[in-house]
C-alpha cells in the first residue's frame, strides 16, 4: 500500500539528508532509462509518471541503456535504472559495482536480424561480414558479443549502432545483420516487411556453461515479424536496479509503487514476459536491495 504524498516527500527528504553531497539534486529520484524509442525509455517514462503521481520528484535520464545505466548507479549519477540481467551480473560479480536489484521485470528476446533475401541462414554464416552489435554502452552489445563467441565467430566486422541506425544500415547494405534485445514485437521492427530472424537456440547451452543461468530458451511466435513458423532464440531478463546504498525505505517504496502500478506500466509484451512478485525476486548474483526484500516479505511473509 502506497504512503500518502506528505509521507513520501518526508521520506525523500530523509533520504537526501542521509546521502553524500551531490548524490541528489533537489530531492529528485534520478531514473536512468534507455535510448529514444526503446522499451526502457517507454517503461521508464511510465514508471516516472507513477512515481510522480504518488508524490516523488523524478528526473528521467536518457542513456544508451544497461551498461551506461550501471555505470551511472556506481558513480552516483543515477539512483535507479533498468538493465539486462547479463550486464548487471557482470557489473556485480566481475566489476564489483555497488548495484542492487529491486525487481526482475520481464524477458528480453535476442533478435539477430538479416534481410529477408540474405544468404545468411545461421550465425556461422556471418564470418567475415559486418554486424551491428547494438549501441555503445548498451546491454544488447554485451549479449551480442557473447552470442558471437558462443557461435565460435571471431572474424566478423563489428559495429556498435543503435536500433534505428542499425535498421538503416541493414537497408543500405552497410551491415549484413544486427542484434537487438527487447520485447516481442519491438515496434520499430514490426513495421518492417523485408527482414528475417536467425535461430539462436543451439547457443543457449553454451552461454549457460560460460555465464550461468542468465540465458533461457525462448521463441518468437509464428506470425511475429512475418515469420511463418516460430523462431527459437535466447532470452535474458531485464531488472530494475538501484544504488546499493539507496535508503531502505525509499527502495521499499519504489518497489511497492512498481507493483501497485503494474497494470498501467505495460511492461514490454513478450511471451513469458511478466511483472510478477514471485518472478521478481529471482535476480541471481545481483542482490536484492534490503528495501525491496522488505517489500516482498510484507507481501508473502
Amino acid at each position: 500500500m502506497s504512503l500518502p504524498r506528505r509521507s513520501l516527500l518526508a521520506l525523500a527528504g530523509l533520504a537526501v539528508a542521509g546521502c553524500a553531497a551531490g548524490e541528489w539534486e533537489g530531492g529528485r529520484i534520478r531514473l536512468a532509462t534507455g535510448s529514444a524509442g526503446g522499451p526502457y525509455e517507454q517503461l521508464g517514462d511510465r514508471f516516472a509518471a507513477e512515481l510522480r503521481r504518488v508524490g516523488f520528484e523524478v528526473g528521467v535520464l536518457r542513456t544508451a541503456a544497461s551498461v551506461e545505466n550501471l555505470e551511472m548507479l556506481s558513480d552516483g549519477r543515477a539512483d535507479a535504472a533498468f538493465a539486462l540481467a547479463d550486464s548487471a551480473d557482470h557489473a556485480v560479480r566481475v566489476r564489483r559495482q555497488p548495484v542492487a536489484a529491486l525487481a526482475r521485470m520481464y524477458m528480453n528476446y535476442v533478435h539477430l536480424v538479416v534481410r529477408a533475401g540474405s544468404a545468411v541462414m545461421a550465425p556461422r554464416d556471418l564470418a567475415g561480414r559486418s554486424v551491428s552489435l547494438g549501441a555503445e554502452g548498451s546491454g544488447t552489445a554485451v549479449t551480442a558479443e557473447r552470442v558471437l563467441r558462443a557461435a565460435g565467430l571471431t572474424g566478423t566486422r563489428p559495429l556498435k549502432l543503435g536500433l534505428d541506425t542499425s535498421i538503416k544500415a541493414l537497408r543500405d547494405g552497410r551491415v549484413d545483420a544486427f542484434f537487438w534485445s527487447g520485447g516481442v514485437p519491438t515496434p520499430a521492427l514490426a513495421v518492417l516487411d523485408d527482414v528475417r530472424l536467425l535461430a539462436l537456440d543451439t547457443l543457449v547451452p553454451i552461454l549457460r556453461r560460460a555465464h550461468g543461468p542468465l540465458y533461457e530458451h525462448a521463441a518468437f511466435p509464428a506470425g511475429v515479424y512475418g515469420a511463418a513458423e516460430p523462431v527459437a532464440t535466447v532470452g535474458t531478463p531485464s531488472y530494475l536496479v538501484c544504488r546499493r546504498d539507496l535508503d531502505v525505505e525509499l527502495a521499499r517504496e519504489l518497489t511497492a509503487t512498481l507493483f501497485a502500478s503494474r497494470d498501467r506500466l505495460q511492461a514490454p509484451d513478450a511471451p513469458g514476459g511478466r511483472l510478477d512478485r514471485r518472478y521478481a525476486i529471482g535476480t541471481g548474483a545481483v542482490p536484492l536491495h534490503p528495501g525491496a526484500a522488505r517489500y516482498y516479505r510484507s507481501v508473502y511473509g
